[in-house]
């Protein structure tokens, strides 16, 4: 990504996946366009989960985990996960704005339909 505030609308949609039949974002990918840490992203979403509830983000199963990682090469970044990530809708990304406190929050990130 690049070192401008706001990402690119290229950078951004190469982070969507589809998965269960939806356009998602993983919680690592968020984590860095919004300028926190993962485990800061998922601690404020536990926080506030009655803001997210299964239509606007899901746990990835194992098996989804490994199958994004080696269709889309994602790397395990720093020697892996404990846990699988979190997957966020377009409803669950615009959620995140109204409980993370960063810079970048105040500007929202929309999945488009590509």
């Amino acid at each position: 990504m690049s070192k401008e505030l706001i990402p690119s609308q290229k950078e951004i949609e190469n982070r969507i996946f589809h998965v269960r039949g939806v356009q998602v974002m993983l919680d690592n990918d968020l984590a860095e366009i919004y300028q926190v840490e993962t485990r800061t992203l998922n601690q404020a979403v536990k926080r506030n989960i009655e803001r997210f509830p299964d239509d606007f983000m899901f746990q990835l199963t194992q098996s989804e985990w490994e199958n994004l990682k080696s269709h889309f090469v994602i790397s395990n970044q720093h020697g892996g996960r404990r846990t699988t990530p979190y997957a966020f809708t377009e409803q669950g990304v615009s959620g995140l704005s109204g409980v993370l406190k960063s810079k970048t929050t105040v500007k929202s990130i929309s999945i488009k339909k590509v």
